[in-house]
């Protein structure tokens, strides 16, 4: 299971993470996805803990609580939607030119 952290400051680290959910149990691993176009942390991650009993308590400790001047927001990560194929689907063409600028 994994913990879902979100509105992060942009300046969070991993080892900031870390550091906050080891008072609570071991912590496996932390994510902070970023963009994939600019780079930037995207102001939220995941966190995974060793039991069951300590993600509780952590979600229980922390869920709400003010840190780096925001109130994060933690709770169990649900499970990724599949949504296909990324790239915005829909199919059939738009404009007659299917969304693409040819340079002419």
């Amino acid at each position: 299971m994994s913990i879902y952290v979100g509105n992060l400051s942009y300046e969070v680290t991993e080892a900031d993470l870390t550091a906050v959910f080891a008072e609570y149990g071991s912590v496996q691993r932390v994510h902070l996805p970023v963009d994939r176009e600019t780079g930037r942390k995207r102001g939220f991650g995941f966190v995974e803990m060793n039991t069951e009993a300590e993600e509780d308590a952590a979600i229980e400790a922390l869920d709400g609580a003010e840190w780096m001047d925001r109130d994060i927001k933690v709770n169990k990560a649900k499970p990724r939607e599949n949504k296909g194929p990324s790239g915005g689907g829909g199919g059939g063409r738009r404009g007659g030119g299917g969304g693409f600028s040819r340079g002419y």
